[in-house]
């Protein structure tokens, strides 16, 4: 009996250590977008085609970070960080990416969406931080600040990225954004 339940003891803890294991890999790509000052306290989640997601780890802060390499809309490595504010717009994007591969129809679906006034709007002012590459060491970063419904007007910045500073993309839209060159 003692041996059974050593042996019970033995193979759970080899088991428990491989699902501490897993994840690691998981963490390490979903977190490569987020700032330094802000991954050890990030919420990590790892994305179904149905829009729906696993937490990976339960955050501290407002950010959430995911690994999105491999989905069919996105890079071969691909991490993205944003405040957890943005989940259900990013559910969205989700959803639409798995139900259209092709980029023109998902985002005239994505616009239908926008003109009916469903689109799921992104917090005002929240980044979204990613990292693209065709693997980690040429990844390159972006970052983009939300500003959803603003305009030129509003913030006073330029609808193109022709002066060489921060511009709005989308302009007026749910989905407009500041672009900031050279991240």
């Amino acid at each position: 009996m003692t041996r059974i339940v050593l042996i019970g003891v033995a193979l759970l803890a080899l088991t428990a250590s491989g699902f501490t294991q897993a994840p690691a890999a998981n963490l390490e790509a979903a977190l490569a977008a987020a700032p330094p000052n802000l991954k050890d306290g990030a919420m990590v989640i790892k994305w179904k085609a149905d829009g729906t997601y696993d937490t990976l780890r339960p955050g501290t802060n407002r950010l959430m970070c995911y690994d999105q390499s491999g989905e069919p809309s996105e890079q071969p490595f691909s991490s993205q960080c944003t405040s957890v504010a943005n989940l259900e717009r990013v559910k969205q994007n989700k959803i639409y990416e798995a139900k259209e591969p092709d980029r023109a129809k998902r985002e005239a679906a994505l616009g239908e969406l926008e003109k009916a006034g469903t689109r799921v709007k992104p917090e005002f002012g929240s980044v979204f931080y990613t990292v693209q590459g065709k693997d980690q060491a040429s990844a390159r970063r972006h970052v983009t600040i939300s500003v959803p419904g603003a305009t030129t007007a509003s913030l006073g910045l330029p609808d193109n990225g022709k002066t060489g500073g921060a511009w709005i993309m989308g302009a007026g839209t749910s989905g407009a954004h500041i672009m900031t060159p050279g991240s």
